[in-house]
């Protein structure tokens, strides 16, 4: 079973303009991701999809393998699928460009452990909430599912309401997701769904038409960059890495 790795990479964005070549201890922030997802030994290739030449110029430097993809798509998912229709693969585990110290670990845990998969195929990650900040921000993607770990409703607000009782945990929707060219091709062959369209979650996508969307649970620790003050904690925290000698910068 073939499996290829795509981390999706955008120049533009609203927060952080260029965020992907951001300088992180002298590489560019997206160099630490796919380094990171370099280490999972399942993935048999590693690409980045990006619309823009400077990201393509950084990833030829450092030789990292990238695919141009047009500048229409209006999701990654839908720049994923493309990806897909030129590189021939069973499954495509599609990592965000913005945790340049995720740990490996996390991204092997989405990864099958068996090949006998349905037709349709797509999975999620998520990770308990453990603060009550981070269940209001609406940046975090809350998760319910049910008794299966199948997808009933993910949401920017915080689900489930504790009203009956307080016996619950919120869970959150992390950056790593897996499909086969099946569910690639609906989601970018689909329209956006009501509730897609009010809360600005793709995953909703497939929920709404009745896909199953299989989440699997880690123990995750994030340390995205979301703004440039982002970067500099990020920053401060690969620094004291190296003094210490638990990282080395080589590509």
């Amino acid at each position: 079973m073939k499996i290829v790795a795509v981390i999706p990479a955008r120049y533009q964005s609203s927060r952080f303009p260029g965020k992907p070549l951001a300088d992180l201890c002298g590489k560019p922030m997206l160099w630490w991701v796919y380094r990171q997802v370099k280490k999972v030994k399942e993935i048999d290739e590693v690409y980045v999809a990006t619309d823009d030449a400077r990201i393509e110029d950084m990833c030829k430097q450092h030789n990292m393998k990238v695919v141009m993809t047009k500048t229409t798509h209006s999701t990654s998912t839908e720049r994923v699928n493309e990806v897909a229709s030129k590189v021939p693969s069973d499954l495509y585990v599609v990592i965000n460009g913005d945790e340049p110290l995720i740990d490996p670990e996390i991204i092997k845990a989405i990864i099958p452990k068996h090949s006998d998969l349905p037709e349709f195929f797509v999975s999620n990650l998520m990770t308990e909430i453990k603060s009550p900040v981070e269940a209001v921000d609406f940046t975090n993607i809350k998760v319910v599912t049910d008794y299966e770990n199948n997808a009933l409703f993910m949401s920017r607000s915080p689900i489930p309401y504790p009203k009956s009782s307080i016996d619950y945990k919120y869970y959150k929707h992390v950056g790593v997701l897996i499909y086969n060219k099946a569910a690639l091709e609906f989601f970018a062959n689909t329209p956006k769904g009501y509730n897609e369209k009010i809360e600005d979650v793709n995953e909703l996508r497939f929920i709404e038409h009745g896909k199953k969307l299989k989440m699997i649970e880690v123990a995750a620790h994030s340390l995205s960059v979301d703004t440039p003050k982002d970067l500099e904690h990020v920053k401060s925290v690969i620094s004291e890495m190296i003094k210490k000698g638990e990282i080395a910068i080589a590509d």
